[in-house]
C-alpha cells in the first residue's frame, strides 16, 4: 500500500519503535536470539514429523502398509516443498504491505503450518494425513523463505559467518526439542504434533515484533509473470557459475543428510537388531549426540571462518567429515558405535550448515531485489533430495539384497562429491 506521493504509509504502531538499520552498521545479541529463536521454533515443527511423527501416525492408522503409505506422505510432502521455498521466496521479495517484506510470511507460515499439523493429528485415514502434511510443508515452507531471506536483509557480510553459525545451532536444536516433546508427549497425538507448532508460532510472533523489516513501495514491485514464474525455480549456472557450484555442493551432502534420516529407524531394526518399541528412544538418544555435535561445530566454524575470512576449506573439510561418519555407521557392528558415528555426522553438518549458508548468501546472485527467491533456489537443494532418494535408496536395497551398509556407503561417496563440488567457487576464498 502507498501513500498518494508513492511513498510506503507508515508502519503500525507496534512496529515503529524498530527502525531499519543502517547498511554499515550490524545486528545486536537481542537480535540474533529472536532471529535463533524462531528459527528453532520452525524446525522444531518441521521436523519433529519427520524424524518420529508421521512414522507414528501412519503406523496406527494403516499398520500393514505403513513403509509404502509413509513413504508417499513423505515423498509428496519433499515435492510441494521442493516448489514452495522458491515460490514464496519470490511472493516475499514483491510484498507491499504495510507491515514488510517479511513479517507477513514469517505468521502466515506459521500458522499454516499449526493448521496443517492439527489435520494430522486428527486425521482418521492415511489420505488425511497427506493432506495436513502438504499443507503443513507449503506454510513452513513459506516461512522458512521468509527466515533465509533476513540474514541477507539484515547481517552485513562481516557478521554472517557467526550469525549463520548461530542459526546453524537451530536445526539441532530444534531436532532435539521436538523428538523430546514427541516422546514426551506420545500419550496425546494431538499434544505431539501441536505443541512443536504453537512454539513456531511464539517464534515467529517474536521475530515479526522485533524485525526492522525491509518495505516495498508499490511501484518499485517488480514485474511478475510467466517467465518470473519459471525463475523462481532457476538461476543459470553458466551466468552463475559460483552459485550453481554451491547448489550442487548442498545437494550432494543433503542426498546424504536424506538417507541417515529416513533409513536410521529401519536400520536400527534390521541391522542393528534393535525391537521396533525402542526405536524412538534411541532416534531421541542419536539426535541428542548429533545435536550436541552440531551445536559446537557450528558455532565454532561460523565464528572461525569469519576471523581468517575464508569459507571453501571449512565446507570443503566438513563434508568429508560427514563422509567419513556415514561410513563409520555403515560399518557398525554396534549401537555404541553408531552413536559415534551420528557424532561426527553432527560435527561435520554443524559445520557445514554454518558456513555454507555464509558462503551463499556472499555469492547470492541479486542480493538486494530478489534474496528471498534466490535463496529459496538454494533451499531446493537441501528439499529435493528427500524426494529422489527413498526412490535411489530402494533401488540400491533391492539391489544390495537389503544391506544398509551398501546404502550408506553410497552415501559417503556422495557427499564426498558434495566436498569436490566446492572447489570450483571462485567469487570466495
Amino acid at each position: 500500500m502507498t501513500t498518494s506521493d508513492d511513498q510506503p504509509e507508515a508502519a503500525p504502531r507496534a512496529f515503529r519503535h524498530v527502525p531499519r538499520l543502517p547498511d554499515v552498521g550490524g545486528v545486536g545479541w537481542n537480535f540474533v536470539a529472536i532471529y535463533a529463536a524462531a528459527y528453532t521454533g520452525m524446525w522444531m515443527a518441521l521436523l519433529s514429523p519427520v524424524l518420529v511423527g508421521l512414522a507414528m501416525r501412519v503406523h496406527a492408522l494403516d499398520p500393514a502398509h505403513a513403509t509404502g503409505s509413509l513413504s508417499l506422505v513423505m515423498g509428496v510432502g519433499a515435492l510441494l516443498a521442493l516448489f514452495g521455498n522458491p515460490f514464496f521466496g519470490q511472493l516475499s521479495d514483491r510484498t507491499t504491505s504495510r507491515f514488510g517484506m517479511r513479517r507477513p510470511w514469517l505468521i502466515a507460515g506459521a500458522l499454516g503450518g499449526a493448521a496443517g499439523l492439527a489435520i494430522v493429528a486428527r486425521a482418521a485415514s492415511v489420505p488425511q494425513v497427506l493432506l495436513g502434511w502438504c499443507v503443513a510443508q507449503l506454510a513452513y515452507n513459506a516461512q522458512l523463505a521468509a527466515l533465509v531471506a533476513i540474514l541477507s536483509d539484515q547481517v552485513p557480510p562481516r557478521q554472517r559467518g557467526t550469525v549463520s553459525g548461530i542459526v546453524g545451532v537451530s536445526l539441532p536444536v530444534g531436532m532435539v526439542g521436538g523428538t523430546w516433546l514427541v516422546q514426551a508427549l506420545s500419550s496425546s497425538t494431538q499434544a505431539m504434533f501441536l505443541t512443536p507448532a504453537a512454539v513456531a508460532v511464539a517464534g515467529a510472533v517474536g521475530l515479526a515484533w522485533a524485525l526492522p523489516d525491509r518495505r516495498l513501495a508499490a511501484a518499485q514491485r517488480p514485474r511478475y509473470g510467466l517467465h518470473e514464474f519459471l525463475g523462481s525455480f532457476w538461476i543459470s549456472p553458466s551466468r552463475f557459475p559460483d552459485f550453481g557450484w554451491v547448489w550442487c555442493s548442498r545437494f550432494l551432502l543433503f542426498a546424504g543428510v536424506s538417507v541417515l534420516m529416513t533409513y536410521q529407524g529401519l536400520y536400527l531394526i534390521h541391522q542393528l537388531g534393535r525391537p521396533p518399541a525402542e526405536v524412538p528412544r534411541l532416534i531421541f538418544l542419536s539426535t541428542l549426540v548429533q545435536s550436541g555435535a552440531v551445536v559446537v561445530f557450528s558455532g565454532v566454524g561460523g565464528g572461525l571462518s569469519d576471523a581468517v575470512g575464508r569459507r571453501k576449506v571449512f565446507v570443503f573439510g566438513a563434508a568429508l567429515v560427514y563422509a567419513l561418519a556415514l561410513l563409520v555407521i555403515a560399518f557398525a557392528a554396534s549401537y555404541a558405535w553408531f552413536l559415534a558415528g551420528m557424532a561426527i555426522t553432527g560435527a561435520g553438518q554443524g559445520m557445514y550448515l554454518a558456513v555454507d549458508l555464509a558462503l551463499v548468501t556472499d555469492v547470492l546472485p541479486d542480493r538486494e531485489a530478489h534474496a528471498a527467491r534466490n535463496l529459496g533456489i538454494f533451499n531446493i537443494a537441501t528439499v529435493m533430495p528427500q524426494s529422489l532418494m527413498p526412490a535411489v535408496a530402494s533401488g540400491v536395497l533391492a539391489a544390495s539384497g537389503g544391506r544398509y551398509t551398501v546404502l550408506f556407503v553410497v552415501a559417503a561417496i556422495l557427499v564426498a562429491l558434495g566436498a569436490w563440488a566446492i572447489q570450483p567457487v571462485r567469487g570466495v576464498r
